[in-house]
């Protein structure tokens, strides 16, 4: 259900278009471990889409440093989710995967075409510097979130990501792409997981709700994961080894 507009003045960010179009074009898969995107009908949307990155670039970073942190972060996400679908949207349908919209010399993650926050920024500068890198945040459910629009990408979630819902959506998002089989699993004794976990490591061992290594991350969700108590304790003492699994850069588009 879209929501209530609201006056940024206030700490708070109208979202309404950004849901709005999720809701239309964002096809779930496998009980929402993924998801599809229409960009064909994001094509013809595209007017209120266009209307939610004006309003997201007006805002300046004065006022954003004096929101609370969860109506920042909430922001964030859609934003970096908001711009993907618009890198897409400059390429579709002539392109396989987002990659193709990069260069021989510029990754699409590093092309400067975001005006926000009076800068010309880059969707790895929303993701590694503001996300990631400004110590502000420290949760690495983020990568559970923000969707690359490719099929290895944990689900684009069919609603805009909201303040006051935010511990909610980030916790199912964890949970739903830990329970995907075609992602996470264990199998031979061995815990076959998305390369994620491999890229930003990092984030999953800098101490989130006490957690310092990658095994306690699985750990702390193995329900979702499938693991058993033997299956735990195998991991907390090293029995258990770690891969990480081919990704898959194909484009999240639904097929006709």
């Amino acid at each position: 259900m879209p929501f209530a507009i609201a006056s940024t003045s206030g700490g708070t960010f109208d979202h309404s278009e950004w849901d709005q179009l999720l809701h239309q074009h964002v096809v779930p898969l496998h009980e929402g471990r993924a998801s599809v995107v229409d960009y064909a009908g994001l094509v013809r949307d595209h007017t209120t889409l266009k209307s939610y990155l004006t309003r997201l670039s007006r805002i300046e970073k004065t006022s954003f440093d004096q929101w609370p942190r969860d109506t920042q972060l909430a922001f964030l996400i859609n934003a970096y989710n908001a711009w993907t679908v618009e890198l897409v949207l400059s390429g579709y349908p002539d392109i396989e995967s987002i990659k193709d919209m990069g260069s021989l010399f510029t990754s699409p993650w590093r092309k400067s075409f975001i005006p926000l926050f009076g800068k010309s920024l880059s969707l790895d500068d929303i993701e590694h510097g503001l996300l990631r890198g400004s110590g502000r945040y420290n949760d690495p459910r983020v990568h559970f979130a923000v969707n690359c629009a490719s099929l290895g990408c944990p689900a684009l979630r069919a609603e805009a990501y909201r303040a006051e819902t935010l511990e909610v959506q980030l916790a199912e998002q964890t949970q739903l792409f830990l329970s995907d089989r075609r992602r996470n699993r264990f199998e031979n004794n061995t815990l076959r997981v998305s390369a994620i976990f491999k890229w930003y490591r990092e984030d999953f061992e800098q101490g989130w709700k006490g957690i310092a290594s990658l095994p306690a991350f699985f750990i702390a969700h193995a329900a979702a994961l499938g693991l058993s108590s033997e299956d735990i304790h195998a991991l907390q003492t090293g029995q258990i080894s770690i891969e990480y699994l081919d990704y898959d850069w194909h484009l999240n588009a639904k097929r006709s």
